[in-house]
């Protein structure tokens, strides 16, 4: 029973630094920044900071917890997200006083073009997420639960390219030039294939103390 418990609260605070990852990453995408690696600078939309963390809980969810768990995290995540947008459409909805430390233009600035950032989030991230699952299995199910690596790194690189693709385009066809548009793709997808190389000793490190405690063996996953 302590460890049907210990596995439900893990579950429980997975889910919940999955969702307000994805809920920070619509709330801060319409801020774009400047990274500079040394070998090269990325002009990238500021959602896309705490982006990996969402694949990356993903995998240990799949890894731990099987298919079906993380497909639910990341249905939650879309209800998540749909909510975001309802409660930032009624803020709009009502003017502020006159003594509010946010008037109604500021608000409207930061969050006037949030509907369609979220909306175009939401989109690519049904598709990746659901992907970055699918194919996380599939290795995981090629590789008969061994080579780790693998399966982390392969799984996020496909899913990232598709979310890439879907949510520049979603947002800036019609409005930025197509070759700014290509130049946003790679320099976003780029920049997501080196976070996940980055975070892959943090996918054994965190999957392999999950599996000590539950004392799993490697490719097994808890009932």
């Amino acid at each position: 029973m302590e460890k049907r418990e210990l596995s439900n609260k893990l579950f429980l605070v997975l889910s919940a630094i999955f969702v307000a990852s994805l809920v920070t990453c619509n709330l801060i995408a319409n801020k774009f920044v400047s990274i500079d690696l040394g070998f090269k600078t990325f002009i990238v939309s500021a959602g896309i900071l705490p982006y990996p963390i969402t694949f990356l809980v993903t995998d240990i969810l799949s890894e731990v917890f099987g298919r079906k768990k993380a497909n639910l995290v990341v249905f939650s995540g879309f209800v998540a997200s749909v909510l975001v947008l309802l409660f930032l459409w009624l803020g709009s909805v009502f003017n502020a006083i006159p003594d509010s430390p946010i008037d109604d233009s500021t608000y409207n600035l930061v969050f006037q073009n949030a509907s369609r950032v979220i909306l175009a989030s939401m989109v690519a991230y049904l598709f990746a997420q659901f992907i970055d699952v699918r194919m996380f299995h599939f290795w995981k199910k090629k590789t008969n639960g061994r080579h780790l690596w693998l399966r982390n790194n392969f799984s996020t690189i496909g899913s990232q390219l598709v979310d890439t693709i879907l949510v520049i385009s979603i947002l800036f066809i019609g409005v930025w030039e197509p070759a700014n548009i290509i130049q946003a793709i790679i320099d976003g997808f780029l920049f997501k294939i080196i976070v996940a190389l980055v975070d892959t000793p943090l996918f054994y490190l965190l999957s392999g103390l999950i599996r000590r405690e539950f004392d799993l063996k490697l490719g097994e996953e808890l009932a």
